[in-house]
């Protein structure tokens, strides 16, 4: 199983190519918590989220052979984007089955990094299925969202970051909300955040309708949301913890969380409005648990994730111009 030397591995492999991203604070956030809140914000990421520390750690083993004949991967548009980025970087070419309606902003940037794209209805097709059988038909390696040990290591660095820089800061945190959709941020994070800050405790955040690790954190084995459920969202819709995700998160994890659409709608209002930052519905999960008041933040120090900034403008613009009630 992943363990810290891997993510500290991968935190060398990454080195000079991903950004080490901030930790930002603001009075406005601090108010509402009533305590200190620590923003780590991959929105600035390259390709505009997280995703692109796993894939160029996974993309960075393969062998030569391997490299060549190139890899398939399945997305919702963010590990897409890194996934590409990161066959751009290394020449390896890229191949990811991705959602019909998928945001037109993850679709045309995949694309433009060079990855080709095969689409496919989410509600009704099989995406892990559609890829693992183009990969097979081209002997290409297949390239997880999640469930891989080098995806979770590589994601892990995010956690490895958290710590090193709210320990600099003197404000070592006392809890980490993360977004999860298959789990290989979190997992990985908290890998890294309990090595360093053993008494942290580390907490995903779903969509209320695809609050899968939650219900599996409380029950004790995975669980599957409903094949009905809908989100804005569109970045954490798993149906189930990965194996190897759910495995690590049953260990490291506290209490799952979950937010309505609603809340991450006003949550993304607060980014723009006092952070100056456009965050996309997946990537404000964490910051919607915290202005929402579903975790205690008195006179805690609490690191939020914002996890990417991949919306499409018009989405962005109705959001930000429509008030909550």
């Amino acid at each position: 199983m992943t363990d810290i030397r891997d993510v500290e591995a991968a935190a060398r492999r990454l080195s000079g190519i991903s950004v080490r991203t901030p930790l930002l604070r603001n009075f406005e956030l601090d108010q509402v918590a009533g305590g200190i809140v620590l923003l780590k914000p991959e929105c600035l990421q390259v390709t505009g989220s997280f995703k692109i520390r796993g894939a160029y750690n996974f993309l960075s083993q393969l062998t030569d052979a391997e490299a060549k004949r190139g890899v398939v991967a399945w997305s919702s548009g963010n590990h897409a984007q890194g996934v590409a980025a990161a066959g751009r970087m290394l020449g390896v070419p890229t191949t990811i089955v991705m959602p019909e309606d998928a945001p037109r902003a993850k679709l045309s940037n995949t694309r433009s990094l060079g990855g080709e794209v095969i689409t496919y209805d989410r509600y009704s097709g099989d995406r892990e299925a559609i890829a693992r059988a183009i990969a097979a038909e081209h002997d290409a390696e297949v390239v997880p969202s999640y469930d891989h040990e080098l995806i979770i290591a590589g994601q892990g660095t995010v956690g490895l970051e958290i710590a090193e820089q709210s320990i600099a800061m003197g404000l070592p945190a006392d809890q980490v909300l993360i977004c999860c959709g298959g789990g290989g941020l979190a997992s990985g994070s908290a890998i890294a955040l309990k090595d360093r800050l053993p008494d942290v405790s580390v907490h995903t955040v779903e969509p209320q309708a695809f609050d899968d690790t939650a219900r599996s954190l409380e029950l004790g084995a995975r669980v599957h949301v409903e094949s009905t459920a809908r989100s804005i969202c569109d970045a954490l819709q798993a149906h189930t913890p990965g194996e190897l995700t759910f495995e690590i998160g049953r260990r490291l994890f506290g209490a799952g969380l979950s937010v309505s659409d609603e809340e991450v709608r006003e949550a993304m209002r607060f980014a723009f409005r006092n952070l100056k930052l456009v965050i996309e519905p997946g990537g404000a999960v964490a910051l919607a648990a915290v202005l929402s008041g579903k975790i205690d933040t008195e006179g805690k120090t609490t690191v939020v994730v914002l996890s990417g900034g991949n919306v499409d403008g018009e989405l962005f613009a109705e959001i930000q111009s429509s008030a909550s009630g």
